[in-house]
């Protein structure tokens, strides 16, 4: 099944854990009846969590998918290399990215999904104790056996991931990219609140435009709230002159359009130069009708000049 071109992926990183399994599979219902088709997980969601394993994402999707039989109409997409080996350990005892590493994950990733492939699948976090070239073969391997139809790379240097992509040759190589990415731009020099993140540059941006073949997915483009409510934290790195200028200049092109801020952030992302897919988490179906109704909504040239152009 193919992605589409301009579509709204569903994170689903919070399924079996923050979000409970009936209202995990009410959204999943929801997402396909509103025309969705492209799921997000990995194989350590959310491990971090008190009482988790890293299995739930992962199994309530299988689960459903078991009920529903909907296999055919969705694109799933998981992730391997930082799934902890130790219980109650954190990203300093990842699995990596050896061979064993890699084909050990899907076949724990199939097998709790309960299918026999995933369209896309990434490797999560860089792991450079590990040969790179071990890593691209393994997931050829992975490509030519059926088990993954294509395979990304997550929070990866640009570098790493173009050497990847030469090592692999005429082969299976990284075809989508995932880094976070949202209408607010962060300072490069404050950490993010979460150290594994990796935020996009305007030379990833560049890279992805000039190569053609790649699509980049893109995580927290709504700051999970943080566009809209006072009470999320969205870090140090977003507190300079740029953010509340870029705000207002949202709820402005909000106001004109009737739609609301998070809609107008990522009909800014859908429609961006990069071909972005933004990848959005929800724990109500309130919250995956307003991102669902982003498609909708088409910004003028001139309203997306203006947010463009807010925060110079």
């Amino acid at each position: 099944m193919t992605i589409p071109q301009r579509t709204v992926v569903l994170g689903t990183l919070g399924f079996g854990t923050i979000v409970d399994e009936e209202t995990s599979f009410r959204i999943l219902d929801r997402f396909v009846e509103g025309g969705g088709t492209v799921l997000d997980t990995a194989n350590n969601y959310a491990f971090w969590l008190d009482g988790a394993t890293g299995d739930e994402s992962e199994a309530v999707i299988g689960r459903w998918l078991a009920s529903r039989k909907v296999r055919d109409q969705v694109v799933i997409s998981t992730k391997v290399g930082a799934r902890p080996t130790v219980p109650g350990a954190g990203l300093e005892a990842a699995e990596g990215l050896s061979e064993k590493a890699v084909r050990a994950g899907i076949e724990g990733s199939l097998r709790r999904l309960g299918t026999d492939r995933v369209e896309v699948y990434w490797t999560h976090i860089e792991d450079r104790s590990v040969p790179l070239a071990e890593t691209v073969e393994a997931l050829a391997g992975l490509v030519t056996s059926g088990k993954a139809g294509a395979v990304g790379a997550s929070n990866h240097a640009v570098w790493r991931v173009e050497r990847a992509r030469a090592l692999a040759g005429d082969g299976p190589r990284y075809s989508h990219l995932q880094y976070r990415y949202s209408y607010l731009q962060p300072r490069f020099d404050v950490p993010l609140l979460s150290s594994a993140h990796v935020h996009v540059t305007s030379e990833l941006l560049d890279y992805v435009r000039s190569e053609g073949d790649l699509r980049l997915w893109v995580y927290s483009p709504i700051l999970s709230g943080g566009l809209t409510r006072d009470d999320v934290e969205i870090g140090a790195a977003y507190d300079h002159p740029g953010t509340p200028r870029r705000l207002a200049a949202l709820r402005e092109v909000a106001e004109e359009t009737g739609t609301t801020v998070n809609q107008v952030a990522l009909s800014w992302l859908l429609d961006h130069e990069a071909g972005i897919l933004p990848l959005v988490g929800v724990s109500r179906t309130a919250q995956l009708d307003e991102a669902l109704g982003a498609l909708d909504l088409t910004l003028t040239a001139e309203q997306r000049k203006r947010l463009d152009e807010a925060a110079l």
